[in-house]
């Protein structure tokens, strides 16, 4: 072997060992990302589950000003609920739900079902999941209803509010 043959071999192993170097990095990166990805998802996951229980539990205090923390305040935001049909803002809201059911209402339970799904794009989540609303009127009748519920959250600070939310019961039978 001569001494040219020699080094062209050092040098091919020496850029194979560098290919090595590069492709291993590019691996430790995207476990990671993967890794890194999956540990956020988890964490959104249980912070939208104790989220949305606890906007349920507030709705369910009988009064619209409990789950006021939950809603951003801004002028412009709408809100859907079963009826009437669309809320222009939280205090008309706050206002509308107070005066449309819990205000008739001796008692109301709303709870969210299993299946909620959260997706995440930055600062900006949507939860989606079922609810159950019961209601008890003042005048002794019992409601039962089953609910489809999507919520845009926003994080803002350290917080997640709600920029828009979405109520709605399936068509009667």
């Amino acid at each position: 072997m001569t001494a040219s043959t020699g080094r062209s071999v050092s040098k091919n192993a020496e850029r194979w060992r560098w290919l090595l170097y590069v492709v291993l990095a590019i691996a430790g990166a995207l476990v990671t990302f993967v890794g890194a990805r999956a540990q956020q998802k988890a964490t959104d996951d249980a912070t939208f589950r104790k989220l949305i229980d606890d906007l349920c539990l507030a709705w369910s205090t009988g009064n619209a000003d409990a789950p006021a923390k939950f809603y951003a305040k801004d002028n412009g935001l709408v809100f859907y609920d079963v009826a009437p049909f669309m809320y222009h803002g939280w205090k008309e809201y706050h206002d509308g739900v107070q005066k449309e059911f819990l205000d008739n209402a001796s008692e109301i339970k709303l709870t969210a079902g299993k299946d909620l799904k959260v997706p995440r794009r930055g600062m900006i989540a949507w939860t989606i999941a079922p609810m159950h609303l019961m209601e008890k009127s003042k005048n002794g009748k019992t409601t039962e209803m089953d609910l489809r519920y999507t919520g845009i959250w926003e994080k803002r600070g350290a917080s997640w509010v709600l920029v828009h939310d979405h109520l709605s019961a399936a068509a009667p039978d």
